[in-house]
């Protein structure tokens, strides 16, 4: 199983998103789609990630003194720009999914962006991904 490639386990059909899009937004369709992490491609590069905590964060909290309008007007305005995370740690489809585990747990993070030898995104590999490919491996055993 450390022998397998990230390419055959990674998510290939990514939902993206600019990084001008609207916080609003952004957060309805992770919302409708069930997604956790969006990448963030400008022009088809990858020049981000948002991930779900980062949009609750950025939301107001209910302590606010604002009016309902003045927080929804604010909310309105923010771009995912101004709360991505910038330079997602990437890694090559070829690499192995020993790989990539370890350079999520050095990192802390929960995600790899999969980049191409372009840096053209080509999906996404996940905990989940790889916690899915450890179950298999044992089932198969």
């Amino acid at each position: 199983m450390k022998q397998e490639f990230v390419e055959s386990w990674m998510s290939k059909n990514l939902v993206t998103i600019t990084s001008q899009a609207n916080l609003m937004d952004v957060h309805k369709l992770m919302n409708e789609k069930g997604i956790r992490r969006l990448p963030v491609l400008d022009h088809d590069k990858l020049v981000g990630i948002v991930t779900l905590g980062d949009v609750r964060e950025a939301e107001p909290s209910g302590a606010t003194t604002l009016s309902i309008w003045e927080v929804n007007y604010l909310v309105s305005k923010l771009t995912i720009d101004q709360i991505m995370s910038r330079n997602p740690i990437s890694i090559r489809p070829k690499a192995t999914i020993a790989d990539a585990a370890k350079l999520m747990l050095d990192n802390k993070i929960s995600g790899l962006m999969v980049v191409d030898e372009y840096e053209r995104l080509v999906g996404i590999i996940t905990e989940s991904d790889i916690f899915r490919a450890v179950v298999q491996s044992w089932h198969a055993d």
